[in-house]
């Protein structure tokens, strides 16, 4: 059995992440997934559109961002983000403000630790070219 396949069904990739945010955040979201990081934000259903957060989407990736009233952030827990021109987005981050922590410890890949406005972890990464 191949390593993607389990019993009668197999995955075929994440649809999305999401994280937790504290109430009344989604300008700060806007600011932070849309400005910073261009992604752009998708209209949620309006069932779960009451519910306040706000979903955002660039390239295959796609994030909600959803409100909890006992907001605590995601210190450990992380997405694994691939990016394209990986130190080209450090800089954007930097510039805008947000700290970028570089870690060489990931097998072929080079990565960075940076955080949300909330101080949810988030690590991005890119493969090393092929040899």
């Amino acid at each position: 059995m191949s390593a993607d396949v389990t019993a009668d069904h197999h995955f075929g990739g994440l649809h999305h992440v999401q994280l937790a945010v504290p109430p009344g955040a989604e300008d700060r979201c806007r600011r932070f997934w849309g400005d910073v990081l261009g992604m752009r934000e998708l209209q949620k259903p309006p069932v779960l559109a009451a519910r306040g957060g706000c979903w955002f989407r660039g390239g295959g990736l796609e994030v909600h961002l959803g409100v909890e009233q006992d907001f605590a952030p995601a210190r450990k827990a992380h997405p694994g983000i691939l990016v394209r021109s990986l130190r080209s987005l450090a800089a954007r981050l930097e510039e805008c403000g947000h700290e970028v922590t570089w870690d060489g410890e990931f097998p072929g890949h080079d990565r960075f630790y940076a955080h949300d406005p909330f101080g949810n972890r988030l690590e991005f990464m890119e493969p090393h070219p092929a040899s």
